[in-house]
C-alpha cells in the first residue's frame, strides 16, 4: 500500500495587539495541530503557537537537516515550562522526507503524537514561504530583528565587555520602542558565579528599519554598554559585581 506523506501548511495568526501574540499555527493535513494536542498546562489552557520570528527565521528550529534537533512548536499558561508546559517535537531530514517525531511537553506526559512524514519538498518550500512572510512584522519588530542579526555577529564586542545578548525586544503595545536585554558574564544562571541582566530601550521613528538597526548597532557596540545600561535583574549575590542595586523593574513588566 503507498502510504501519502503529511501535508504541512504555516498559519502565521496575528491578532490586534492588545489581544495576544503573534503565533505560527501548524495546520497538517488540514487540521490545526496544536489544537489537536491534549490541552497543555495546569488547569488544561490552551497550547499558543511560538512567535515566527523565533520558529522559521533563516537559521530558526523548523529547517530540516540530516542531524536531528528540537524544535518548540508551543508554549500554555504563564510561559514556565516546568509548570505550565510548552511542546517539542524532534525535526529531522530523512531522504527525501522531513520527520517530525520524539513529542514532549514537561509539564504534561500524556502527549502522545505520530510521527509525521513531509515530503521533503513540499516541507521545504513552505517553511520558506512563511519564513518570507513579513505581513505580521511591525517596523518595531523589523528594527529589533536587524539588530538582534547585527549584534550577534558581533562577538567580538560581547567578549570585550563580558556580556552574552539575550534578546532584543519588540512589544507590539509598545510600538515605539525596542529593549535590549543582556547577561553579564555570559552562562552566569548556568555557574555558581553573581550574574547581572542588563537593560536597555531605544527608540524607534519612522525611518527605514534598516537604516534604524545599523545606526543602533553602531551607536551599541562604539563602547561598553554596561556604562549606559540599567540593571533588570540577577543573582541574588549580584550586587557583589559593582553595579547599582537592587534592580530597576524592566518597562515590560
Amino acid at each position: 500500500m503507498i502510504v501519502r506523506p503529511d501535508f504541512l501548511s504555516l498559519s502565521i495568526v496575528c491578532p490586534p495587539p492588545d489581544e495576544g501574540g503573534v503565533e505560527v499555527r501548524p495546520i497538517v493535513n488540514g487540521r490545526d495541530l496544536l489544537a489537536d494536542v491534549l490541552p497543555g498546562g495546569v488547569g488544561g489552557s490552551r497550547y499558543l503557537g511560538v512567535a515566527p520570528r523565533y520558529l522559521l527565521d533563516r537559521d530558526g528550529p523548523l529547517h530540516a537537516t540530516a542531524t536531528p534537533h528540537e524544535a518548540r512548536l508551543a508554549w500554555s499558561g504563564c510561559g514556565a515550562e516546568e509548570c505550565c508546559g510548552a511542546l517539542y517535537m524532534t525535526v529531522t531530514r530523512d531522504g527525501d522526507q522531513v520527520v517530525w517525531a520524539g513529542w514532549r511537553d514537561l509539564a504534561n506526559q500524556d502527549v502522545a503524537l505520530p510521527e509525521l512524514r513531509f515530503s521533503a519538498a513540499q516541507y521545504d518550500a513552505e517553511v520558506l514561504r512563511a519564513g518570507e512572510d513579513r505581513n505580521w512584522e511591525s517596523p518595531a519588530g523589523a528594527v529589533a530583528r536587524l539588530l538582534e542579526a547585527g549584534l550577534r555577529g558581533r562577538g567580538d564586542w560581547l567578549l570585550r565587555w563580558e556580556c552574552e545578548l539575550q534578546d532584543v525586544w519588540a512589544s507590539r503595545q509598545q510600538p515605539g520602542r525596542i529593549d535590549v536585554i543582556l547577561m553579564h558574564p555570559p552562562g552566569g544562571p548556568d555557574t555558581d558565579l553573581p550574574w547581572i541582566q542588563f537593560g536597555m530601550t531605544l527608540p524607534i521613528s519612522a525611518d527605514d528599519p534598516s537604516d534604524q538597526a545599523e545606526r543602533l548597532e553602531a551607536q551599541l557596540t562604539a563602547g561598553d554598554p554596561r556604562a549606559t545600561a540599567e540593571v533588570w535583574g540577577g543573582s541574588h549575590d549580584a550586587e557583589q559585581l559593582g553595579y547599582p542595586w537592587p534592580p530597576t523593574a524592566p518597562p515590560f513588566i
